[in-house]
């Protein structure tokens, strides 16, 4: 008869791992945390039933993920990034921004809520924001079948049995989803984006620019396509001009005055941005996730929901004199 801690000891070394499907999955950390538990729950209920001569504890708890996250897709929108509802990018940085609060919107994940950071580079980049935004273009089967296949390298016959699909419905699915994808325009050159040393430091650099309020430091930092959306708005902007005009803007508005705190999230760069505030201290503004690649900062994705902060345990005040990275003095 097993007993509850045997099943705990059993199943501990793979709760980050499920925890890191379920939003690969869903795209939320919320829902991700509440599909970890339902697997867990699951498999408790079953435990005594499991059959290590048929399946390796690792891959049953996958299949019981997946399901799990199958069933709650029913009842879920899937969750977009504004550059992926459909809409033009904005011409005008001056437009009043446009709130999108009803959307269910793809959150951030902390690369800390994932265990080891080398866990998250071997990944092989199915965890960065790009990779999880194209899994929302995908209906949920053939979702969980790109994911099985392509990130977890499952063969095709143990997709199948996982989702109880024949194999050639298993490649077929797998067929359309690569073929969703590139028509969304979402190749794998943009979705498995290698790790890089340098990308910090690209960031450092804009970190830095940001607080000096210096726009032509920033603007050498970014890529001519350069694109900076920021949920729950819809508003978002492609190429540099417009992105630095935005930005500009901010500065209008904000002050020039702010602390950058270096972050990670999704196995990428990224800052967590406080304003001036009225007291002499910085309040939490955004987090802002970075696409790097060789040619500079491809993409910003600006983040400011309060429940994201507090998964990434991000202080809603700070004096300006916390640490702020590397080579980096404290006023």
């Amino acid at each position: 008869m097993a007993t509850s801690e045997d099943f705990t000891v059993q199943t501990d070394p793979f709760r980050r791992e499920l925890l890191a499907h379920c939003y690969r999955m869903l795209g939320s950390v919320h829902d991700a945390e509440d599909l970890l538990q339902e697997t867990l729950l699951r498999a408790w209920r079953a435990y005594d039933r499991y059959d290590p001569s048929r399946a390796a504890l690792r891959t049953w708890l996958y299949r019981i993920a997946t399901n799990a996250c199958l069933t709650a897709l029913e009842q879920r929108s899937r969750r977009p990034l504004p550059s992926g509802l459909g809409g033009p990018p904005g011409d005008d940085p001056e437009q009043p921004l446009i709130h999108g609060e009803e959307v269910p919107w793809l959150q951030p994940i902390p690369d800390a809520m994932l265990g080891d950071p080398a866990g998250v580079v071997l990944s092989r980049g199915s965890l960065r924001l790009a990779f999880v935004a194209a899994m929302q273009f995908l209906p949920a089967r053939q979702r969980a079948v790109l994911i099985l296949r392509e990130v977890l390298d499952w063969p095709a016959a143990d997709v199948a049995a996982a989702l109880d699909m024949t194999t050639a419905a298993v490649n077929s699915a797998l067929q359309r989803a690569r073929a969703r994808l590139g028509e969304a325009g979402l190749g794998e050159d943009q979705i498995d984006e290698p790790a890089d040393p340098g990308h910090r430091a690209q960031v450092e650099r804009y970190a830095v620019a940001f607080e000096n309020a210096d726009l032509a430091a920033l603007e050498k930092l970014l890529t001519d396509d350069a694109v900076l959306e920021m949920p729950p708005f819809l508003n978002w902007f492609a190429g540099r001009e417009p992105y630095i005009r935005f930005i500009a803007r901010v500065f209008t508005l904000r002050g020039t005055d702010w602390r950058m705190v270096p972050v990670r999230a999704n196995g990428q760069p990224a800052l967590a941005a406080y304003t001036r505030a009225q007291d002499g201290g910085y309040a939490l503004h955004t987090l802002q996730v970075f696409t790097v690649t060789a040619s500079g900062i491809s993409r910003n994705t600006t983040f400011q929901d309060q429940d994201v902060f507090a998964y990434f345990g991000l202080p809603g005040r700070i004096t300006g004199a916390e640490d702020r990275g590397p080579g980096r003095p404290s006023p």
